[in-house]
């Protein structure tokens, strides 16, 4: 279930965060070149109008048309800084203000840099975030130069703006997706915790009525050709035994870890003590256990539930390992955020790759072939990997170049 709030709230988080990550970038950039597309428009103006100043004249038009030298400084007031810079051999003759003049803009300047370092007709603009000007020059001849301090702090400041927004709209969508994550979950949440509570209801009376026939079968006194028919009643009251107690410890599992409980333990001690428990096991099943474990391994941990886990991962190791072969133990980390790695290895059939997570589904069962004396209902490796995730860790299964690998981490 945590693991469904938890896809729901990244899935919803996401996407809100991207339709208002996309939303102020769209207006950022649709301020961005409105701006723009204004600074090329004026220094379009004034190029399509002619730089000349009131002392020189202006090209035939036609009369209804045609500009008065004298009056252009006038007609020309924009909301923008523009100057014309009238060159005459490279020269810097005559600068014409068409706007408000800024204090600490130096034209002159300005216009003495581009003449320097531009060798033909150009025009520039630059990124307006940065660019303290854009310009239009018309080679040994003239410049029109805008004054983009307006526009960059225009910018800036709604660049600003927008990042500010997008904080704390942040950190309203995470609690908007927390309460509508909490909204979309709550069936499966109720459907969930009906189906946890009648497992553990059905194993726990289950218990009572299982009990009496193992005991009645233990007790019972049958003639020889009826021998099997009991053998057969109390093979199958262990089976369903182990099936009860399997289902009562993933019920309880799911209902989360009391990590008050947690205590400091060994976990180099528990994982040696673990494989060298298993390798009367292994040795019958014609196999052998080598250990690499990390020395003072320590972790705030359930022992019980560790050991429980490890030794889970061994006996499936030992089953499904080649004989002849060995299984390796190993562990590395050092406990904390980083975490501890334990790696079980064994050499044998591979897990199919679209297994590879459904093999920790309870009573999944990969192998449809193999008749039911093995004694397992695939409920062992759902446990393993509950355990693992009530110690903020994980259990993944991955097999390569002929051997399988169970990693565990653990924090």
């Amino acid at each position: 279930m945590k693991e469904l709030r938890k896809k729901t709230f990244l899935t919803l988080f996401s996407i809100l965060s991207m339709i208002l990550a996309i939303v102020l970038v769209l207006v950022n950039v649709t301020v961005y070149t409105r701006e723009k597309e204004g600074i090329i428009h004026s220094l379009n103006i004034l190029e399509d109008r002619g730089s000349f100043g009131p002392d020189r004249p202006a090209p035939p038009e036609p009369e209804e048309q045609r500009i008065r030298p004298q009056d252009l400084e006038n007609m020309m007031v924009m909301d923008r800084e523009l100057y014309t810079v009238e060159l005459s051999d490279g020269q810097i003759t005559d600068i014409f203000c068409h706007g408000n003049r800024t204090e600490g803009f130096d034209v002159e300047a300005v216009a003495e840099s581009i003449v320097s370092g531009e060798s033909g007709d150009r025009m520039y603009l630059g990124n307006l975030y940065f660019a303290g000007y854009s310009y239009r020059y018309r080679y040994m001849d003239s410049i029109v130069i805008l004054n983009n301090g307006e526009t960059m702090d225009k910018l800036r400041e709604l660049l600003f703006i927008s990042i500010a927004l997008f904080i704390i709209l942040e950190a309203l969508i995470i609690f908007l997706s927390q309460r509508m994550t909490m909204w979309i979950t709550k069936p499966a949440s109720d459907a969930f915790l009906r189906q946890r509570e009648f497992i553990a209801d059905a194993s726990h009376e289950l218990k009572t009525p299982l009990a009496v026939i193992m005991a009645s079968a233990d007790e019972m006194t049958v003639r020889p050709e009826e021998q099997n028919k009991l053998d057969n009643i109390r093979y199958e009251s262990e089976r369903m035994k182990k099936l009860i107690t399997g289902m009562l410890d993933l019920s309880g599992l799911e209902k989360g870890a009391d990590r008050e409980s947690y205590r400091e333990e060994d976990l180099t001690m528990i994982l040696e003590k673990s494989a060298l428990a298993y390798d009367a096991v292994a040795f019958e099943s014609g196999v052998s256990i080598e250990t690499d474990i990390k020395e003072g391994l320590i972790l705030k941990c359930d022992k019980d539930g560790i050991e429980q886990m490890i030794s889970t991962l061994l006996d499936n190791a030992v089953r499904h390992a080649y004989p002849d072969t060995a299984i390796k133990v190993s562990a590395t980390g050092s406990g904390g955020r980083g975490g501890i790695t334990v790696r079980i290895v064994n050499r044998g059939d591979p897990i199919p790759e679209q297994d590879e997570d459904k093999i920790f589904e309870r009573f999944y069962r990969g192998d449809r072939s193999r008749d039911r004396s093995d004694d397992h209902y695939g409920l062992g490796l759902a446990i393993a990997r509950r355990i693992a995730r009530n110690h903020n860790g994980d259990i993944k299964a991955h097999s390569e170049n002929g051997e399988t690998t169970f990693s565990i981490i653990l924090r």
